[in-house]
């Protein structure tokens, strides 16, 4: 990536990016109802939209992505794109678009979701015959990407992922963005010319708008002029069949419930002074395991009135007695504090954007906190500020996609910091198999006790070090663990701190072999 896409994702110039923070990984509809509660919380007034790929089963899928409580649907198609993928991406993903609408279609309507829920549709769509037909077979919104492309001078070379575009559209080179000739009023035409067909097409099927047309597949027949061997046994009646049964698109008059949060209940009725002139505030608030995404409205609340950069540092402090739900502290703003005495669910600080978040144990407990789990899986997932300090151990996925917060655990489990393209992690204990997997940035200090890390990390592409004596990294790993002390008072950097020396030489530094090239050609 160059400066500029650095900067915006959250990396450093000159390293492989692979994958972005933080919703790129869904593998339940339950994370996915989730996420599109945290999405929610963090902008009522946005709309959500899932994308699905065209393939068998998308229908049981979509009617799961609906009961979640998403605005759109997107059915997208095996075609489209713009080179940008791989050669296997481009040629064998997914099918035609036209039978991932055509079952999602049915299957909402057969279960009575259709109505709740817009379907949008993309897939190399180019002209008012293919709006048609999408709208025939089911879809309200239509997304057009590589015709309108081309419309301004895109050449199709497929060149997008080489920052070589000749013609100036997909590239950050500002030798070639200057060859770009395109302007809007070419994307204007090209639109006019659609609409127009599509209209055309319309008044011939005796319709007199486009939502008119939606579901209405009993429009559609197949051409039997096309005498070809390979077609003579096609049996297209599943999707042409029109799906029975009331709503067959969109109601506008369809409300979801309102939203219900804890912010809403528990938070922002106490904080109009701070959210007014951000005067300092502290809260005492007990919390519970049914409380989802707690602090993400109310940090919404503060970017919109004071901007990305938010507050100053513990501004707001809000003290949580008891066990948080899934997503405590998601996109946490700065200058907000959350410390939790009790444990957390899963998603702890996900997109964590410059908050500090502490999870500690109760002061009186006969247990030792480092030997337990305080915090559940894919912690600081996507994060890209702030600080995370657990005096416990956490689940596995810790840190993914962390791009630019500091945190510290004592003991994860498997996959921790994959993904990472910056920021700091301390680990205080164990850590689990595949560590540190596609790591592309920042830096991680790792306790090994048991002198075996090096079978537990991946190492295809990092490095690792031993903490010399007197270094910087010395001084950064000693400056992270004081910081936990301070926010969680934990006996197991106590103890470490009092006996560096020795403890010193246990801890191995993960370092991205991409970052240490990119450093030395930064300098």
């Amino acid at each position: 990536v160059d400066p500029y896409i650095a900067r915006l994702r959250h990396s450093m110039p000159n390293v492989s990016l692979i994958s972005p923070p933080p919703h790129h990984d869904i593998y339940s509809i339950e994370d996915l109802a989730q996420l599109i509660y945290d999405l929610r919380n963090s902008n009522p007034d946005a709309r959500v939209s899932v994308k699905l790929v065209s393939e068998v089963g998308i229908g049981a899928v979509a009617a799961g992505v609906v009961k979640a409580h998403a605005d759109v649907v997107v059915v997208s198609g095996h075609d489209g794109g713009t080179g940008a993928s791989p050669l296997t991406s481009v040629k064998h993903a997914g099918l035609p678009w036209e039978l991932g609408l055509a079952e999602t279609q049915q299957t909402l309507v057969l279960n009575k979701l259709r109505s709740r829920v817009r379907l949008q549709v993309d897939g190399q769509l180019r002209t008012g015959r293919d709006v048609v037909m999408a709208a025939l077979l089911g879809a309200e919104e239509f997304g057009f990407g590589t015709a309108i492309l081309v419309s301004i001078g895109c050449a199709m070379l497929r060149r997008c992922h080489e920052n070589t575009c000749p013609v100036g559209v997909a590239t950050q080179d500002p030798a070639l963005r200057a060859k770009f000739s395109g302007k809007p009023e070419y994307v204007i035409n090209y639109l006019r010319f659609v609409a127009r067909e599509t209209r055309e097409i319309l008044a011939s099927l005796g319709l007199r708008s486009l939502d008119e047309a939606v579901g209405r597949a009993d429009l559609l027949s197949v051409n039997r002029a096309i005498d070809f061997y390979k077609a003579q046994h096609l049996d297209f009646s599943s999707i042409l069949h029109a799906a029975e049964g009331d709503g067959r698109r969109f109601d506008p008059s369809f409300e979801k419930d309102p939203l219900d949060n804890y912010d809403r209940r528990h938070l922002l009725p106490a904080l109009k002074p701070l959210l007014e002139k951000g005067e300092k505030t502290e809260l005492c608030r007990d919390v519970r395991n049914v409380d989802r995404t707690v602090g993400t409205e109310l940090s919404g609340e503060l970017v919109m009135k004071f901007g990305p950069r938010g507050l100053a540092e513990d501004t707001l402090t809000v003290h949580f007695t008891g066990c948080a739900g899934q997503s405590f502290g998601a996109f946490l703003a700065p200058g907000v504090t959350f410390e939790l005495v009790g444990e957390a669910n899963d998603f702890v600080g996900k997109g964590l954007s410059g908050g500090k978040i502490i999870v500690r144990p109760p002061d009186h407990i006969s247990y030792v906190p480092s030997d337990n789990v305080i915090a559940g899986n894919v912690i600081g997932y996507g994060a890209t500020s702030g600080s995370i300090f657990l005096h416990g151990q956490a689940g596995e996925r810790f840190a993914i996609r962390n791009s630019g917060a500091k945190m510290v655990v004592e003991g994860i489990g498997d996959h921790g910091c994959e993904y990472m393209t910056g920021g700091r992690v301390a680990v205080l204990g164990k850590v689990g198999v595949n560590f540190a997997a596609g790591m592309t940035g920042g830096l991680a200090y790792v306790y090994d006790a048991d002198n075996n890390f090096d079978q537990k990390c991946n190492l295809g592409s990092v490095d690792l070090e031993t903490v010399m004596p007197h270094s910087a990294d010395e001084a950064e790993l000693l400056q992270l663990i004081y910081e936990h002390y301070m926010a969680t008072r934990s006996r197991r950097a106590y103890d470490l701190l009092n006996n560096w020396p020795e403890e010193r030489g246990k801890f191995i530094k993960v370092f991205p072999v991409e970052y240490r090239h990119a450093l030395a050609m930064h300098s």
